[in-house]
C-alpha cells in the first residue's frame, strides 16, 4: 500500500495531524462549505506526483470498467404505470459510461490506499458532523472504493446516490465537457420533494450550481439528498474519477437493481443487504 505522503499534499491538507491548528483551520473551511450547500472541494488534495501514479492505475484497469447505455430516472428505478406522465420518476434519460468495480483495486492500489488511510474516514466523518455510530465505509464489494470513466459523448444524467456520502477525486479530465452540476440539499431523509426535482428536470432551476473540477481536486458531497448530473465529455481523452463511498448504516451494500445496472453483475453479499439502510427513499 502506497505511503499517504506519495499521494496526498499533507502539507495543506494534514489528515494524519489531527489535533493540530493546521488541521483545525482546513476543517473549519471544509465545514463551512459543506454547511452553505452539502458540498465542499479540496484543490489539489493529491498533488501532481500522486495523479501521475492514479492516472497510469486508471489506465492499466479501464479494461475492466462495465460501460453500459441504458434510459435511466433519476432514481434507478423502474417505471411506475400508477404515477402521472409528468412525475420525476416517470422522467427517463439516456445514461452512457463506465464504472470500474472495486474488486479492480486491490491492497497495493495507490486510490484504495487513500480511502483506507487510518485517517481518511475520521477526517470525513468530522467534516460532515456525523457521529462514529453513524459513519461507515460502504460495506460493497463492487463499490466501495471505484473510478468512474467517462469517455467522448458519454454523461451521466440527473440522480440522487444510493450511498449517503460521496467522496471524489478527479483524477483526469476530458479535453472538455463533463462539468458536474448539482442542485443541493433538494430532498431530506423523509421528504423526496418531487416537485423540485421536477423544476430542476425540466431545466433552468435556480437551485443548480456547476463545478469544474481539476485533476487532484477531493470533492466531498451528499450526494443522496442532493440531485446532480455530469455534462458528455468532448474529445478523445477519459475523463477518470474515483469514488470512496460512506453510509450511515453499518453493512450497508448497493440494491440488486442498482448494481446490476452499473456493474453488469450481482454477488451474493447484495441479496442479502438488500434494503438494509437507515431510510425509506426510493433509491
Amino acid at each position: 500500500m502506497a505511503e499517504l505522503a506519495e499521494l496526498v499534499d499533507l502539507g495543506r491538507y494534514p489528515i494524519d495531524r489531527p489535533g493540530s491548528p493546521a488541521y483545525a483551520r482546513m476543517m473549519a473551511d471544509v465545514q463551512s462549505e459543506l454547511e452553505a450547500d452539502g458540498c465542499a472541494v479540496l484543490p489539489g488534495f493529491v498533488h501532481p506526483d500522486g495523479i501521475v501514479r492514479l492516472a497510469a492505475e486508471a489506465d492499466t484497469v479501464a479494461v475492466q470498467g462495465h460501460k453500459s447505455f441504458s434510459r435511466t430516472n433519476a432514481y434507478f428505478s423502474k417505471d411506475d404505470p400508477a404515477l402521472p406522465e409528468t412525475h420525476p420518476v416517470r422522467q427517463f434519460y439516456d445514461r452512457s459510461n463506465a464504472f470500474i468495480p472495486a474488486d479492480n483495486f486491490g491492497a497495493a492500489s495507490p486510490l484504495r490506499s487513500i480511502y483506507e488511510f487510518p485517517g481518511f474516514m475520521p477526517f470525513i466523518r468530522e467534516a460532515l458532523g456525523e457521529p462514529e455510530d453513524r459513519f461507515f465505509r460502504y460495506d460493497d464489494p463492487l463499490a466501495d472504493v471505484i473510478i468512474n470513466m467517462v469517455e467522448e459523448g458519454d454523461g451521466f444524467p440527473w440522480h440522487f446516490d444510493t450511498n449517503n456520502y460521496t467522496v471524489t477525486l478527479a483524477i483526469q479530465n476530458g479535453e472538455a465537457g463533463g462539468d458536474f452540476e448539482y442542485a443541493p440539499m433538494l430532498r431530506t431523509p423523509t421528504d423526496e420533494n418531487y416537485d423540485g426535482v421536477a423544476r430542476v428536470l425540466a431545466g433552468g432551476s435556480p437551485l443548480v450550481r456547476r463545478l469544474v473540477l481539476q485533476p487532484g481536486d477531493l470533492q466531498i458531497f451528499r450526494g443522496r439528498y442532493s440531485l446532480h448530473r455530469v455534462a458528455p465529455v468532448e474529445g478523445p481523452r477519459r475523463r477518470y474519477v474515483g469514488i470512496f463511498s460512506f453510509v450511515e448504516t453499518e453493512g450497508m451494500c448497493g440494491g440488486v437493481e442498482r448494481t446490476r445496472q452499473l456493474y453488469g453483475r450481482v454477488l451474493p453479499r447484495h441479496y442479502e443487504r438488500e434494503g438494509l439502510r437507515a431510510d425509506a427513499l426510493r433509491d
